[in-house]
């Protein structure tokens, strides 16, 4: 398994480079291929480092628009196979897990320490990985980001499955990574919160009342099946498909956003810390 890891790695660094060499030769920056293609500048340069995996439609629109005469278009296939191994690529324990969440229709996720995964930024999710104790070694730093940001290709799929999170105020405050890591975080909040399969939420540090006291937790519904959930602490992980168990998880959830700010709020507050920051 480690060995098709690597390999697939090097198609996705190969490919990378591939789109750099073309983009260049175009005379065209990250910024404005990413605005030719509906894309970000920091996705484009996470495509020509390998570290995001490039979808059908963006090698489509980059072929034409770099004048590769097909060439990106005629790895998509090969893309492809490689992105459905990349789904194991996660830490046994967390490779579970993963599946369902790229099965999902739908996701309701509650965070308390630190921006999902999903929702985070290349610089935010290798700050995080950096503090871990114990500490993690340079590869495993990138190839943990990697594996993170290759998650997040979750919002390109259509039809997109329905998403709504809640994130506590406290954890939108702290710098993690420093004050610019934290503003670029709060841009990414502010972009993806206004994706329409999204909700995003803010739950006040002020509120009187918090039933989400036991910590963190994701629900899941993969295509087809029954909802599940899903809890971390310490790197202890647990995948909850008891009905009975999933339901205490959807009845918390549905009283934690409740209480939270509305979609709109949230989203003014966000945009108000980043103003202060």
């Amino acid at each position: 398994m480690e060995e098709e890891e690597d390999i697939t790695s090097d198609l996705f660094t190969a490919v990378g480079e591939q789109i750099k060499v073309l983009r260049i030769r175009a005379g065209l920056t990250q910024r404005e291929l990413g605005r030719l293609v509906g894309y970000t500048e920091s996705q484009i340069s996470s495509i020509e480092r390998g570290v995001r995996v490039p979808q059908p439609d963006f090698l489509e629109k980059a072929d034409k628009l770099l004048n590769a005469c097909g060439l990106l278009i005629a790895v998509k296939k090969s893309i492809e196979k490689a992105q459905t191994k990349a789904r194991v690529r996660h830490p046994g324990w967390f490779r579970d897990f993963a599946r369902a969440e790229a099965e999902s229709s739908v996701l309701h996720e509650y965070s308390t320490q630190a921006v999902p995964g999903l929702l985070q930024t290349e610089e935010y999710a290798r700050a995080l990985f950096t503090q871990r104790r114990p500490l993690l070694d340079e590869a495993t730093i990138e190839k943990r980001v990697a594996d993170r940001l290759a998650r997040q290709q979750i919002f390109e799929r259509w039809p997109p499955p329905t998403f709504s999170f809640v994130l506590e105020e406290a954890l939108l405050h702290r710098p993690i990574g420093g004050p610019t890591v934290r503003a670029n975080q709060l841009r990414q909040l502010l972009r993806i919160g206004q994706l329409r399969p999204v909700e995003l939420q803010v739950m006040p540090t002020d509120r009187e009342e918090c039933p989400g006291v036991d910590g963190p937790f994701t629900l899941l519904t993969p295509k087809g099946q029954r909802q599940v959930a899903y809890t971390e602490v310490q790197g202890y992980s647990r995948l909850i498909t008891d009905p009975q168990e999933v339901g205490v998880f959807t009845e918390r959830y549905g009283i934690i956003r409740a209480q939270a700010l509305t979609p709109r709020e949230s989203m003014s507050l966000i945009e108000k810390m980043l103003g202060d920051a």
